[in-house]
C-alpha cells in the first residue's frame, strides 16, 4: 500500500512538471511585441580620421656646393652631430685659389692705372680752365680717367667673386643639427654647372619631428589644426605616440585617382625613438567631447507600426509638419507616455558611431522609444534559457521520457 501510493506521488509531480515545462517554453503570439526605451544620458563623443603618414624633421636642409672641384676632405659622416659653422668638407683649391690670385695682380695694375690716369685728369683740367691746353687734350685726359676707373671698379668685382668661390670650397654647416646623408666620397668630382648637387642632409632637431600624413578628401573636411593626434609605427608596436594637427595644406594629390591632403602633425621625440622615414599610422580625434546628453543613434531610425500598437490600445499622435519643417541639425525622436506615442524633433549636436549629442528638445524625464521588437511565433518566450527549476531528463535518442 505504501509502495503504491509512492508510485501516485511521483507521476503526479511528473505532470506538475510537465506543465511547468510546458508553461516556459510556449510559443508567443504572432502579433506580440514590446518596446525598447531608452532616456537622456552622459555620454562621451568621439570622431576620428585614420590615414598613414611619414616621420620627418621638421626642418631638414640640403648642403650643396656653388662651385665645381674635387672632394679634397670630408670632416663628417652619417649621423654625425654638427654645429653651426663647423666645416663639413674642402674642395681642392688650386684652380680657385689660383684664379683668386690672378684677379688681384688685375686689380692692382687697374688700380695703379686709375691712380695715374686720375692725377692726370686733374692737372689737364687744372690747365683747361686757364685756357693752356686745348679740349681735346682735356677731353681725351678725362676718357682715360673714366676708362681706368671702370677697369678698375671690374676687377674689384672680379676679386670679389674669385675670393667668394675660393670660400665656397669649403663647405660650412648652415645650422646645428645630426647628418642624415653623406652623398660624396673624398676625391669624388662635384660640378656645379646646371644645379646644385647636394652633399650632405642635415636635420636640425631630432627630438621634435612632424608626421606628414595624406587624409582622404572625404575626412579632410573634419580635420583642423589644433586636433589631438595619436600613431603607432611599425618598429614599436607596442608603444603610442601622440602629437597635435599643426597645417592642413590646400594642395591635394592624385594618386590612382584617389585625391589626398597632407596633414602636418608635431611629433615629440624626447626618446629619439622616431626616425626619419619611418611609416605612421595616425587616428586624428575630430571631435572629443565628455559627459554631454546624449541618445543612441537608434532611436532616429524608429517608424512606429500604427496598425499593431493600435490593437494593444496604444494610440499614436504623429505630427507630420514636423518632417517638413526639420532643420539640418534637428532630428525627429517618439516619446513614450504610458500608452501614447508622440513624434517631436530634437537639436543635435555632434555624434559618433553609437551616440548623438542632444543640444535641446528632449528632457532627462521623457522616455524615448529605440525600436518596437516583435516577438515572432517561432521564437519562443524562454528560448535559449532554462528554468532554474526545470530537472533534467537524460534518455534515449528519440525517447521523450525518463529511464525506469
Amino acid at each position: 500500500m505504501k509502495k503504491k501510493k509512492t508510485i501516485i506521488i511521483s507521476v503526479a509531480s511528473l505532470i506538475v512538471l510537465a506543465i511547468g515545462v510546458y508553461s516556459f517554453q510556449k510559443k508567443a503570439p504572432k502579433d506580440a511585441f514590446r518596446l525598447d526605451t531608452t532616456k537622456l544620458s552622459l555620454n562621451k563623443i568621439t570622431t576620428t580620421v585614420t590615414a598613414t603618414g611619414t616621420i620627418d624633421p621638421i626642418i631638414e636642409i640640403a648642403v650643396g656646393t656653388q662651385v665645381s672641384g674635387i672632394i679634397s676632405k670630408i670632416y663628417v659622416d652619417f649621423n654625425s652631430v654638427v654645429k653651426k659653422g663647423q666645416i663639413l668638407a674642402e674642395l681642392d683649391k688650386t684652380n680657385l685659389q689660383s684664379d683668386y690670385n690672378s684677379q688681384l695682380l688685375n686689380l692692382n695694375s687697374s688700380k695703379t692705372q686709375y691712380n695715374f690716369q686720375k692725377k692726370n685728369f686733374l692737372r689737364s683740367k687744372e690747365l683747361h680752365d686757364k685756357n693752356l691746353i686745348s679740349d681735346i687734350d682735356f677731353e681725351t685726359a678725362k676718357y682715360n680717367y673714366e676708362l681706368a676707373e671702370s677697369t678698375y671698379k671690374v676687377n674689384q668685382s672680379n676679386l670679389k667673386k674669385a675670393q667668394t668661390n675660393l670660400d665656397y670650397a669649403t663647405i660650412h654647416s648652415p645650422i646645428d643639427g645630426v647628418i642624415l646623408s653623406r652623398a660624396v666620397e673624398e676625391g669624388q668630382t662635384v660640378a656645379a654647372s646646371f644645379s646644385t648637387p647636394t652633399l650632405f642632409t642635415i636635420a636640425k632637431d631630432l627630438t621634435k619631428m612632424q608626421v606628414v600624413a595624406n587624409v582622404d578628401e572625404a575626412d579632410i573636411g573634419n580635420v583642423k589644426k589644433g586636433q589631438r593626434v595619436s600613431f603607432s609605427v611599425d618598429a614599436y608596436p607596442n608603444d603610442q605616440f601622440v602629437g597635435e594637427v599643426m597645417q592642413v595644406r590646400l594642395k591635394s594629390t592624385v594618386t590612382s585617382n584617389v585625391v589626398t591632403y597632407e596633414v602636418i602633425i608635431n611629433a615629440p621625440n624626447e626618446n629619439l625613438k622616431l626616425k626619419p622615414g619611418l611609416t605612421a599610422n595616425i587616428t586624428i580625434y575630430t571631435v572629443e567631447k565628455t559627459d554631454v546628453q546624449t541618445l543612441p543613434n537608434k532611436v532616429f531610425s524608429f517608424k512606429p507600426d500604427i496598425d499593431a500598437l493600435t490593437k494593444k490600445e496604444f494610440v499614436v499622435y504623429e505630427n507630420k509638419q514636423i518632417a517638413a519643417k526639420l532643420k539640418d541639425n534637428e532630428r525627429i525622436i517618439w516619446i513614450q507616455d504610458g500608452k501614447t506615442l508622440r513624434n517631436k524633433s530634437i537639436v543635435i549636436g555632434d555624434a559618433d558611431a553609437t551616440n548623438t549629442e542632444v543640444a535641446s528638445g528632449v528632457t532627462n524625464k521623457e522616455v524615448v522609444i529605440l525600436e518596437l521588437k516583435s516577438l515572432a511565433e517561432d521564437a519562443p518566450v524562454g528560448s535559449g534559457e532554462k528554468s532554474p527549476f526545470m530537472p533534467s531528463f537524460k534518455g534515449k535518442k528519440g525517447q521523450g521520457g525518463g529511464q525506469k
